[in-house]
């Protein structure tokens, strides 16, 4: 298949930051922002896999800072952002991709369990976007792209507090960008379909599971997590600059 990647010139020497960025779709949203001639933070719990994203893209056309970070920590993931906006520029471009959609269930669920899934899947993005505005603001706009899921949409089983966080992050993009609007900063829901991430296919992608996907999405051709970050270009480019308040559903068609 044909390089379908597109070219958004105005996100040259643009700061980004992406939660979650060392591995799965985070990973290769660092590196399509990075190819565009960007300046990318990426933050992730996982040191060793951010560590070599980040020297794997040294000498690409876009400069990379990695910073280790468990961002359930609030104030710790704050000074992360603003030790990367201090070597990048004020951050207007805000990829919330960080999340985690380990299986659970309603039984034995405890207040402490409800508490930790709603850290790792909408806490920290709200506390992103409370220390990006500002910066946003004075830059005279930006983008904020929020990560949802068609878990939720599908009414799907498994995991009712991952699916109650997403859900919520449909709920904060359109609430937020009521509020940021006025300033130019536009907030958007990205909605991976069943991405084919290295993640997906070790866990949870057995025969089974492909003939699901076959037969649910409308295209025949397994998501990949390129895919997602080609709407994350488009979202975080001005080419989108009336597009707020919206979801952008990349599934082959399947919600």
């Amino acid at each position: 298949m044909s390089d379908r990647s597109a070219r958004y010139p105005d996100l040259a020497d643009r700061s980004v930051l992406v939660s979650g960025g060392a591995t799965g779709i985070g990973a290769a949203l660092v590196r399509a922002f990075a190819a565009q001639g960007a300046r990318v933070g990426f933050v992730d719990i996982d040191a060793d896999a951010g560590a070599a994203l980040a020297t794997e893209l040294a000498s690409g056309p876009g400069s990379v800072t990695f910073a280790p970070c468990d961002l359930t920590d609030i104030s710790a993931y704050q000074t992360a952002m603003s030790e990367i906006a201090n070597l990048n520029g004020p951050v207007t471009v805000l990829a919330n991709n960080a999340a985690n959609d380990q299986r659970h269930s309603l039984d034995g669920l405890t207040p402490e369990d409800f508490d930790a899934g709603m850290a790792v899947n909408l806490r920290h993005a709200l506390f992103a976007v409370q220390a990006v505005a500002p910066g946003m603001r004075r830059a005279g706009g930006g983008s904020i792209i929020n990560f949802g899921s068609v878990g939720w949409m599908m009414a799907a089983g498994g995991y009712p507090v991952y699916a109650a966080a997403k859900a919520a992050v449909h709920g904060m993009t359109r609430g937020l960008a009521r509020e940021l609007g006025p300033d130019r900063i536009r907030v958007n829901t990205l909605v991976p379909g069943w991405v084919m991430t290295e993640k997906q296919l070790r866990l949870w992608v057995d025969e089974a599971a492909k003939e699901k996907i076959r037969t649910s999405q409308c295209l025949p051709d397994p998501v990949l997590p390129e895919d997602i970050a080609q709407m994350a270009l488009f979202l975080g480019s001005d080419v989108s600059a009336r597009c707020t308040a919206q979801n952008y559903i990349v599934d082959g068609g399947w919600v």
